[in-house]
């Protein structure tokens, strides 16, 4: 959709990110800060290049997103909450990961055995269990054109 309006796009993944800048790190409370400050510089970095980045991230704390909006810059931050309950997330998940983590596999997962705390202002508050992903896009394109808070 950005795309088709002319906005040259990136996308920052999580999964890509941990498989690559962020291999090093662990899911324990300061790895999991320490991964949202690397995406948040490197999304910075792109956004000075003149790039329109989505980061798609789960970044359990309010203070680790409060410290990436001081990072990217509050005019170029947009904080969406894509919220789904957590019985959602578990049947969406096609890697098994909460499978994994309810086994314990893995430690630290988010939601599972380690906090999540939702945004208490996002700009925008997608329920993904209430709307299709075209309406999530429609509502986030949306904003775009009609910022608010700003």
């Amino acid at each position: 959709m950005l795309q088709a309006r002319g906005l040259k796009t990136c996308i920052l993944d999580g999964d890509s990110l941990r498989s690559g800048l962020c291999r090093d790190l662990g899911f324990t409370d300061h790895d999991r800060d320490e991964n949202v400050r690397r995406v948040a510089e490197v999304a910075a970095l792109m956004a000075d290049a003149g790039l329109t980045v989505m980061v798609a991230l789960i970044s359990p704390t309010r203070a680790a997103r409060h410290y990436a909006r001081s990072i990217i810059g509050n005019e170029r931050f947009v904080e969406v909450f894509v919220d789904a309950p957590l019985a959602v997330a578990e049947s969406r998940d096609p890697k098994g990961l909460y499978r994994r983590a309810r086994q314990g596999e893995i430690r630290g997962f988010t939601g599972i055995d380690s906090v999540y705390e939702p945004p208490v202002f996002p700009e925008l508050h997608i329920h993904s269990d209430q709307v299709s992903v075209a309406t999530a896009v429609e509502m986030i394109d949306d904003w775009l054109r009609h910022p608010r808070g700003f």
